[in-house]
């Protein structure tokens, strides 16, 4: 397996984190490949907004629609599917309030499965190897870093994060070894 190459520091308070944040903004790093990881949401910080931007909301709409058609069709034609003409006593064949109750359900369930497999595939969630983690973040650290960086770029990434406050500068793949 390999390893992804990534520059990173590990910041004590999320102050210095947003610090470095905003310095390897600075360097021009492109917001696809900075990487934040930290043991809790410090949603007042800047870093903390990195990826917000998701489809969630509408791929949940269209599993709603999804499910609420197929809830119809699935009523519907339960309801008629009786080969020989069924006496109603003048009530329609096909009733709302049941046809209504399966709409909703499968409405409801269209949109919560789409909005698990969504969350799933967007947080990364099934993938069980991380190539980039440090156990620090489990005791408290905020790690900062760049993935994939152009080597010659280096040495600025590492004062950038350094200048901001960074505890440690730590690299993986080709930047583990310093």
């Amino acid at each position: 397996m390999s390893m992804a190459d990534s520059i990173y520091g590990l910041f004590p308070d999320p102050a210095a984190a947003d610090r470095g944040l905003r310095g390897l903004r600075a360097a021009g790093v492109p917001a696809d490949k900075l990487l934040v990881m930290s043991p809790e949401p410090f949603e007042e910080y800047e870093f903390a907004h990195t990826d917000r931007k998701t489809p969630m909301p509408w791929i949940a709409a269209l599993g709603g629609l999804v499910g609420g058609t197929c809830g119809y069709l699935l009523a519907r034609y339960t309801q008629v599917a009786y080969p020989s003409h069924i006496i109603s006593g003048g009530m329609p064949l096909v009733s709302k309030w049941p046809s209504g109750i399966i709409t909703y359900e499968l409405t409801m369930l269209g949109a919560i499965l789409t909005t698990a497999i969504t969350l799933l595939i967007t947080a990364k969630l099934l993938r069980w190897n991380l190539d980039i983690y440090d156990p620090e973040i489990s005791y408290g650290k905020i790690l900062i870093g760049v993935v994939d960086p152009a080597v010659e770029s280096r040495g600025d990434f590492e004062d950038r994060l350094r200048g901001a406050g960074a505890e440690k500068i730590k690299g993986t793949g080709r930047f583990s070894a310093t």
